[in-house]
Parts: C-alpha cells; structure tokens; sequence
C-alpha cells in the first residue's frame, strides 16, 4: 500500500496529479493487488526517467565542443534552420529525454485509467460515485499531457514551415527551450489559448449533417472555448486557408477527406449525411472526440496528426489546401500581434 505521495516523482508531477495519483493507487491495491504492484513500478519508471532528465544539462547553460561554443543562441540558430527531415535526431539531448519524460507520464497515467476503470466495473453501488469522479480526475490530467506535447508538435511544425516570419520562429524556439528545460511546464502555462481550443473539441461530436459546421461551431461555444480562438476564425478578411484548416478542425478530417464527402453528397443528392455514412464513404472510422463518459484525449492527437500530415504533404507536392493546422494558424497570429 503507498504509505505517502511522496514516493511519487515530484518534479514530473504537480500537487493534484499527485492527490489523484495517491487515491487511484489506494483504491487500486484495496480491490487489485497484482494491478497495484504494476502501478508501483511505473511510478518507479517514473521516477528513473525524472532522475535521467534531472542529470542533463541545462539547455540554456553555455558549454563547447569541438571548439565550438554553444549557447542559447546557437541553439535557437539551430532550431529555426530545421527542415523536419530529420525527425528527432537533430534535437539536443534534453529535448529528447524531456519527450521522452513527458511519453513516460502520459503512459503512466494510461496505467493508472486503465486499473481504476476495471476497479469501477466490479464496483458497487455504494462509493461508485467517488471512483467514477476519480476517473474523471485522471483523464483531465491525461489530457492536459496530451495537450502539452500536441502544443510541442505544432511548435516544431512551425519550426519547419518557409511561411512563417524569422521572428516568430526565434519566439517558438525560445518557448520550445524553456518547455524542454522545466519538465513542470504544462499548457497551461506557456499557451492557455490552445488548451481552451482542444479542451472544447475535445467535448463536442460532429453530427457532420449538410458538412457546414454551424452545430459544430456552437458546441464549441457552449463547451466554452476562448473567445480569442473564436473571434480569430469569425473575423472578416479570413484567407480561405485558414476557413479550411478551420474545417478540418471543426470536422476532425482533413480537407481532400471533406471534399470527398462534398462530392458524394452532391452525386447522390443528400442534404445532410451522419458520421457513420461518412465512414463509410472514406473508409476509416471516424473518431468521436466526445465520449458519454469521458473524453479521449488520444483520439484528439490522431486528429491533429492526420491534419498535420495532410499540411506537410500539401506543402512538400504543391498541391491545394491549407499549409498548416488551424491551430499552426492560431498560434502565428498569436505570436504577431503580441
């Protein structure tokens, strides 16, 4: 049985993760031992991966080699000149072992969902409420995680992207310096804005009907999403880029996925269509961000990687559509008009 909190990594987790941790771990052990034990070794895994990037070198201090100097400076100079070819491999150390740190938690907190959410199939009446909310507790922190490192992908998206400005870049790299340093960063600190945005998608379906978005749009109103997200896609003078990277977001699929739909609908001469049939049409199924439960966080990363990816290869073939996600083009603005 853990005896204190304490033995959980205090510096990958903030006070309430470890509340929450401490209670899933308790009701855990009481109703699963052998679940419990995997608990404990992977707060130890936690632990060791903590220790590891404790060891490393501040990003931010100056060193040499090879008689070159390095500093914040040359580091920003070498992350602004990334194309994205080289994946992870041109990252200092750090950068990898703080992802590295931030996989491990976002797995370990899987874990901890994962026990709790069988603990609670064989649960009773009496208490169900208290384990049900606990569940609850732990996928906020899941997503929030999960949030943390999407913010960190689309930092290094733009990092690769020829439209966005020198300075903006230098500011993206700056941010990406200081996340890598200080592993109790999350979203909310360094980009709120964007959390609001996925906190909000991440709670509303899409009913796709006549594919216009209107019910979408709403929903993320009534899920209170920043005002600043939504008047920065209301606004006049909007390129169409970013009306279609705002699309893909609303609708979880990327635009050749939408103009396909469009075009079906057209040649079979629907005025609204649901989920299921646009499955069908694209031949994937279609994640639903929202849950009568609970969200799924991990289903919101897809989201974004398939329209990330779809941004890249427009970029790479020529071919038409948006550059960049809505959150790339969100997150520019931001950065210019600050």
């Amino acid at each position: 049985m853990l005896q204190s909190a304490e033995v959980v990594a205090v510096h990958l987790l903030d006070r309430h993760e470890i509340e929450v941790v401490d209670q899933a771990l308790r009701v855990v052990a009481a109703r699963a031992p052998a679940d419990a034990q995997i608990l404990r070794d992977l707060i130890d895994q936690l632990r060791q991966t903590n220790a590891l990037l404790d060891g490393a070198r501040p990003l931010r201090a100056p060193t040499a080699m090879g008689g070159e100097a390095r500093d914040e400076a040359t580091l920003i100079d070498h992350l602004i000149q990334l194309d994205g070819l080289s994946g992870e491999l041109m990252l200092p150390l750090k950068a990898t072992l703080s992802r590295t740190a931030l996989l491990t938690k976002i797995n370990f907190l899987r874990g901890f969902i994962k026990a709790t959410s069988a603990v609670a199939l064989g649960q009773s009446t009496d208490g169900a409420g208290d384990v049900a909310r606990l569940i609850h507790d732990l996928n906020e922190e899941l997503a929030q995680s999960i949030y943390t490192l999407l913010c960190e992908d689309l930092f290094m998206a733009l990092l690769r992207k020829p439209d966005v400005s020198a300075v903006s870049k230098r500011r993206i790299a700056d941010l990406l310096i200081s996340i890598w340093d200080d592993s109790t960063l999350e979203i909310d600190d360094f980009a709120p804005i964007l959390e609001s945005a996925w906190h909000a998608r991440n709670r509303i379906t899409s009913d796709f009907g006549c594919l216009v978005g209107a019910t979408e749009l709403f929903r993320l109103v009534c899920e209170d999403c920043s005002s600043e997200v939504l008047e920065f896609f209301a606004r006049d003078g909007m390129t169409d880029a970013e009306t279609q990277a705002f699309e893909e977001f609303l609708f979880n699929m990327t635009w050749e996925e939408l103009n396909t739909l469009r075009a079906r609908m057209r040649a079979e001469g629907k005025s609204a269509v649901s989920p299921k049939w646009a499955a069908g049409v694209l031949g994937r199924p279609i994640d639903e961000l929202e849950h009568s439960r609970e969200i799924d966080p991990v289903a919101l990363y897809r989201s974004y990687n398939r329209r990330q990816l779809a941004a890249d290869f427009r970029l790479m073939s020529g071919a038409p559509g948006p550059r960049r996600t809505a959150e790339g083009y969100l997150m520019v603005h931001l950065l210019e008009s600050t």
